[in-house]
C-alpha cells in the first residue's frame, strides 16, 4: 500500500463543482435568511423601527464579513490538512508543536454536535412555519409536518446521499436566486436600506439600544454555518468555495435588505409573521415555502452529514468511543453512523416537540457554536504561529477574532435560560464521554507492561513444534496498541503460551496508527523469527477506513511474491495461486475487564469503569476493524492497573 493523496487538493474548478459546492457547503449559513431578521424584530416584541432594522442588518452585514469571509474564506480554508478541513484536521496540523491543542480540540468538536442537533428542528420550522401566510394551519398541524419531515429524512441516511446530492446543487442555486430576486423586488421600493452597509448604524445600535446584547445573540445566527464552510473543505476544496461564497454573500445581503426595506416602510408597525414570508408577492407564497423547505432540508442532511464526519475522525484519532460506520455506496466520503443517526433523530423531533415554535429554538440557538468559534480561533492562532511561522498574524488572529467571538459568546449566555441549557447540556455529555475516552487511554498506557518479542522466540520455537497440542490456526493474529518495534503486551503472550496454549504456523502481531494526514496507507513490516512471526505496523490516515483483514491480507501475498514468507501449496487446494491460498486465519481480541484487585484512585477507577463500560455498548474490535466474525475468537482478560492491592491470610493449624 502506497501513502494516499487528497483527491480534494487538486479540485478543478467547473459549473458542476460549482453547484455541489453550492449543494454541500452553504446549508446552514444559506437557510439564516428564515430566521434571523424575524429574532431581530422578537428582540423588541415585534415592533419595527428604523434605528433596529438599520442597526440589525448593518451588524448582519459586517459578521458575514469579518466572521465569515475573513477568518473562515480568506484564513482558515488555507489551514488544510492535505485538503481537508475542520476542526479535528486543524488539531491534527497542530497537536505536535502543541499539546494542550486537544483541549479546545474536545470542546470545540462537541459543541459543534451539540449545537448542530438544533438546525434540523430550526431551519424546517422556520420554513414550514410559511404555510400559516396562506393556509389557517394549527400549531399542532405544524408540528406533525415538522416531525413527519424530520422521521424521513433521518430515515433515508443509511441509503447514502449520493444520488440526491446531485439534485441539492441546481436547489440551492434556485434557493439563493429566490434571495437575490426578492430583496431586489424591495430594495427598489426603498433605496434607503443601503445605507445598513455602513457601520456606523450597527455601532449605534450596539451604543444606544439598552438590548443590545439581545440584538447581538440574534444577529450571530446569520454566520452559525461558517463553520461548515471549513468543515467541507476537503469534500469541495478551497477555490470552488471561494468562487460560490462571492455569489452566496451577495445573494444573502440582498435578502436582508429586502427585508429590511419592506420593515423601514412599516415604522411603529408591530410585525407579527416572519418577515421572509413577508416580502414574498402573495401567489409566490406556496412555491416560496415549497423551495424554503427544500433548502431546509437540504441544511439539515448538510449538518447530518458533517457529524458523520466529524465523529468518524474523532473515532480514528481515538478521541471518541468506537462506533459502527458504514459505508452506504462506493463514493468516497460516503458514511453512515447507525448510533449516531439514531440519536440525532430523537433528539431533534424531541427538541421540536419541547419547544414547538422557531421561535423558541432561535432564542436557543448559536450559544454551543461561538464556543466551537472560539476554539477554532485558538487552534488557528497556534496554526500561523508554528506552521506558517507568522507570529504577527498569530497574535492578530487570537486578539481580533477572539474579542468578535467573546462578544459573541457573551451575547449568546442571555440564551442559556431561554434553552441554551439544553445545548450546553448535550454538549458537556458529549465532552465527558471523550474526556473518558481519552483519559481511560492515558490511565491504561501509564500501567501497561509491554515485552520485547525477541526474548521469546525459543518459547514459540517450543510451541510450533509441540504437536501434542492442535493446530490453532495457520494464521494467528493478534492486535497489539503499541507501536514500539519488536514489543507486545504481556497479555497477549499469555494467551498464546498460558491462558490456552495456542499452535499456529504463523504469528501476526498488527498495530494500527492513525496518521495526521487523512489518506495515509502504509506499512511495516518487523520480522521476528523468519518465516514464522511477524510485526505489522500500519499508519492509516484519518480519513482511511481500517479494514485490517484485507489489509493484512495484501501484505501477506506481497510477502509470498518477495519470498519474505514461505507458504507449501496443499495438493487438495482447488485455485493454484500460492498468493490467494494463504490459510486459515483466526484473529484473537483480548476483551478486557477492570479486576478487584486494581488499586487506583476513585476517579480513576469510576473513568476505567465507564470506558470499560462504553466499549461493551459500542461497536466490538472485530466490526470496527472490519474482521470476519467468523474468524474472530474473543477473551477475556483481567486488566490489573497500580499497584496490586496485598492480602493478608492467617493460617488456621
Amino acid at each position: 500500500m502506497k501513502e494516499g493523496k487528497s483527491i480534494m487538493k487538486s479540485k478543478k474548478v467547473s459549473i458542476a463543482s460549482l453547484l455541489v459546492a453550492l449543494g454541500i457547503v452553504y446549508g446552514d449559513i444559506g437557510t439564516s435568511p428564515l430566521y434571523v431578521m424575524n429574532s431581530i424584530l422578537s428582540t423588541n416584541k415585534g415592533q419595527v423601527s428604523t434605528d433596529l432594522v438599520l442597526g440589525g442588518i448593518s451588524l448582519v452585514i459586517w459578521t458575514l464579513t469579518l466572521q465569515t469571509t475573513i477568518k473562515y474564506v480568506i484564513l482558515t480554508l488555507k489551514a488544510d490538512n492535505n485538503g481537508e478541513g475542520g476542526i479535528f484536521s486543524l488539531y491534527t496540523l497542530v497537536r505536535k508543536r502543541a499539546k494542550w491543542a486537544i483541549v479546545p480540540a474536545v470542546i470545540g468538536g462537541a459543541s459543534l454536535l451539540a449545537d448542530g442537533i438544533i438546525t434540523p428542528p430550526v431551519t424546517v420550522t422556520s420554513s414550514v412555519e410559511g404555510l400559516q401566510m396562506i393556509f389557517p394551519l394549527s400549531l399542532n398541524m405544524i408540528l406533525i409536518i415538522v416531525v413527519s419531515i424530520l422521521i424521513l429524512l433521518f430515515s433515508f441516511q443509511n441509503c447514502g446521499t449520493m444520488k440526491i446530492g446531485k439534485l441539492f446543487g441546481p436547489i440551492m442555486f434556485l434557493w439563493f436566486s429566490m434571495l437575490a430576486i426578492l430583496g431586489i423586488s424591495q430594495i427598489i421600493n426603498n433605496p434607503q436600506i443601503i445605507k445598513a452597509i455602513n457601520p456606523y448604524y450597527g455601532i449605534k445600535l450596539l451604543i444606544e439600544n439598552p438590548k443590545s446584547t439581545y440584538i447581538l445573540g440574534a444577529v450571530f445566527l446569520c454566520t452559525t454555518g461558517a463553520e461548515a464552510l471549513y468543515s467541507d473543505l476537503g469534500h469541495c476544496g478551497r477555490k470552488n468555495i471561494y468562487y460560490t461564497w462571492f455569489f452566496v454573500k451577495v445573494c444573502l445581503i440582498l435578502n436582508y435588505l429586502g427585508q429590511g426595506a419592506w420593515l423601514m416602510l412599516r415604522e411603529g408597525d408591530v410585525v407579527i409573521n416572519n418577515p421572509f414570508f413577508l416580502i414574498m408577492p402573495k401567489w409566490f407564497i406556496v412555491p416560496g415555502v415549497i423551495i424554503a423547505t427544500i433548502a431546509a432540508i437540504i441544511a439539515s442532511q448538510a449538518l447530518i452529514s458533517g457529524a458523520f464526519s466529524l465523529i468518524s475522525e474523532a473515532i480514528k484519532l481515538n478521541l471518541f468511543p468506537r462506533l459502527l460506520i458504514k459505508y452506504p455506496n462506493e463514493q468516497k466520503g460516503q458514511i453512515y453512523i447507525p448510533v449516531i443517526n439514531f440519536t440525532l433523530g430523537i433528539g431533534c423531533i424531541l427538541l421540536v416537540l419541547y419547544f414547538k415554535k422557531s421561535e423558541n429554538m432561535e432564542a436557543a440557538y448559536g450559544l454551543a457554536i461561538t464556543v466551537t468559534m472560539l476554539m477554532t480561533t485558538l487552534l488557528l492562532s497556534q496554526y500561523e504561529k508554528y506552521n506558517n511561522k507568522k507570529t504577527t498574524r498569530s497574535v492578530l488572529v487570537l486578539i481580533v477574532f477572539g474579542i468578535i467571538e467573546l462578544s459573541f459568546l457573551y451575547a449568546n449566555l442571555s440564551k442559556f435560560f431561554r434553552g441554551g441549557y439544553i445545548t450546553v447540556l448535550i454538549g458537556f455529555i458529549i465532552m465527558f464521554v471523550m474526556y473518558s475516552w481519552i483519559y481511560g487511554l492515558k490511565i491504561k498506557e501509564r500501567y501497561n507492561h509491554f515485552t520485547k518479542l525477541s526474548k521469546y522466540t525459543d518459547k514459540f520455537k517450543s510451541i510450533i513444534e509441540d504437536k501434542t497440542l492442535p493446530l490453532y490456526s495457520t494464521h494467528l493474529v493478534y492486535l497489539t496498541q503499541t507501536s514500539t518495534r519488536g514489543y507486545i503486551e504481556d497479555n497477549i503472550l499469555y494467551s498464546i503460551f498460558n491462558k490456552s496454549p495456542k499452535r499456529a504456523k504463523y504469528y501476526w502481531f498488527v498495530n494500527v496508527r492513525v496518521t495526521d494526514e487523512p489518506y495515509t496507507m502504509s506499512y511495516k513490516v518487523h520480522t521476528i523469527i523468519p518465516n514464522q512471526i511477524f510485526k505489522i505496523e500500519f499508519e492509516l490516515g484519518f480519513k482511511v477506513n481500517q479494514t485490517v483483514n484485507i489489509f493484512l491480507r495484501e501484505v501477506i501475498e506481497e510477502l509470498i511474491s518477495t519470498e519474505e514468507l514461505k507458504i507449501t501449496l496443499k495438493e487438495y487446494m482447488i485455485d493454484n495461486n500460492l498468493e490467494k491460498n494463504v490459510g486459515d486465519f483466526k484473529f484473537v481480541l483480548l476483551e478486557e475487564n477492570l479486576s478487584n484487585e486494581s488499586n487506583l484512585s476513585k476517579w480513576d477507577s469510576f473513568i476505567i469503569g465507564f470506558k470499560i463500560l462504553i466499549k461493551k455498548i459500542t461497536v466490538s474490535p472485530a466490526k470496527r476493524f472490519g474482521i470476519d466474525t467468523s474468524i474472530v475468537e474473543v477473551e477475556k482478560v483481567p486488566i490489573i492497573i497500580g499497584k496490586r492491592k496485598k492480602v493478608k491470610l492467617t493460617r488456621i493449624k
